[in-house]
């Protein structure tokens, strides 16, 4: 028993040293912590919007979900835009115009018409601050390719941290002041992380700059079958976690237990905390293909919950593997893109979990009104592992 303790206790150090390290090399702290920072408000965005639609403009969920629903279109339109604009013209000028844009329509969405809100969210998406795609571009240029999987595991823990914090805050904010309030400061957050992103200006390559406008080069050489089959369980493990959340949400608010929605999917998010340390810390990599199927298989028994602490117990092993499944996709398309098109890349990962959402809440949402939450939640688990398997498929071309 001593043996165990002394080894688990190494185990650990040794995990804390491995983050240390990476958090040693140069500008990569000030990256983390400006990237966690950004994603606060970015987390916010979408409760807030939803609650201004609810309760400020008197309009119902669907209404507020048709929003939602433009935005996602937009920002899976404008990410491998963006990613190219910054492969032809350089990080700086695509952050001042998205951070301008970002400004214009926070500034003024707390007053618009619901149709001018609905035809802003869309222009809002196309034109939104690449806070995600921008951090992982920037760590596959800053990290060494040996230290990039503990480095984008720390990314990913820092993402299941802001998710934590955005929306509680933006909640708080709309319900305990008001919706315009909550706005006006999910707004002032994006200029603030615009700024510091400007300031911190960090490398989008790896290698020297120079002018990329005719590099792309064919399709086919770059966008591989590993490419499709990496976006594509990209897809797959967003679908599972946001069909299976709103799956979640549905069952513990048709059984009379709303106030604890928060508890739960904290003790799910803390549990994808916990995957994404061990997962970052691991002596190899595991395969992308196997983990999304793994978070597909370990979402199946989370439809079996009742009681609001069954729901919390069982989300635990889906979100051991959350984490790693995002991880393991980020590191992979870094090795898979070329420098020259790492921008456009990225952002058809970004691209990539936005559809995963688009798909998998609105199936979600479409079984549960059908059938029942455990239908929605169980039909999630069953789509990750049918698509991780396809993935695999094409991956062996």
């Amino acid at each position: 028993m001593v043996t165990t303790a002394t080894t688990s206790a190494t185990e650990a150090r040794a995990g804390i040293a491995t983050y240390r390290d990476v958090l040693a090399l140069p500008r990569v702290g000030a990256l983390s912590l400006t990237g966690f920072l950004v994603r606060i408000p970015a987390s916010a965005a979408a409760i807030t919007v939803t609650l201004h639609v609810v309760l400020g403009l008197g309009h119902g969920y669907a209404a507020a979900g048709a929003v939602g629903a433009a935005n996602t279109i937009g920002m899976a339109l404008g990410a491998p835009l963006l990613g190219r604009l910054i492969d032809r013209r350089g990080l700086r000028p695509v952050l001042v115009l998205t951070t301008c844009a970002e400004i214009g329509f926070w500034s003024a969405a707390p007053w618009l018409p619901y149709p001018a809100l609905l035809a802003g969210a869309l222009l809002g998406g196309l034109l939104a601050l690449p806070v995600y795609s921008v951090i992982r571009q920037a760590i596959a240029a800053l990290v060494p390719t040996e230290r990039r999987r503990p480095a984008y595991a720390l990314d990913s823990m820092s993402v299941e941290l802001s998710y934590i914090l955005g929306p509680a805050i933006g909640t708080a904010l709309a319900v305990g002041v008001s919706t315009t309030v909550a706005m006006i400061a999910v707004g002032a957050g994006y200029a603030l992380g615009g700024v510091a992103l400007c300031l911190l200006n960090p490398p989008t390559r790896a290698e020297a700059p120079r002018d990329v406008r005719r590099e792309t080069g064919p399709i086919a050489e770059w966008l591989t079958p590993q490419l499709v089959a990496t976006l594509l369980a990209t897809t797959a493990a967003a679908a599972v976690i946001f069909g299976s959340e709103l799956g979640v949400v549905a069952a513990l608010q048709s059984s009379g237990q709303a106030g604890l929605i928060g508890v739960v999917i904290g003790a799910w998010c803390l549990s994808s905390l916990v995957g994404g340390y061990l997962y970052g810390t691991a002596q190899r990599s595991r395969s992308l293909y196997a983990l999304v199927a793994a978070l597909g298989l370990a979402t199946l028994p989370v439809a079996l919950g009742g009681p609001w602490w069954t729901f919390a117990l069982l989300l635990v092993p889906a979100g051991l593997a959350c984490a790693p499944s995002l991880t393991a996709s980020a590191d992979t398309v870094a090795a898979l893109a070329p420098e020259r098109v790492r921008g456009l890349v990225t952002g058809l990962q970004g691209s990539a979990i936005t559809l995963g959402a688009a798909f998998g809440a609105p199936l979600a949402g479409a079984l549960i009104d059908a059938f029942s939450p455990a239908a929605a939640i169980a039909t999630a688990g069953l789509v990750g592992v049918a698509m991780a398997g396809v993935a695999a498929l094409v991956a062996r071309r």
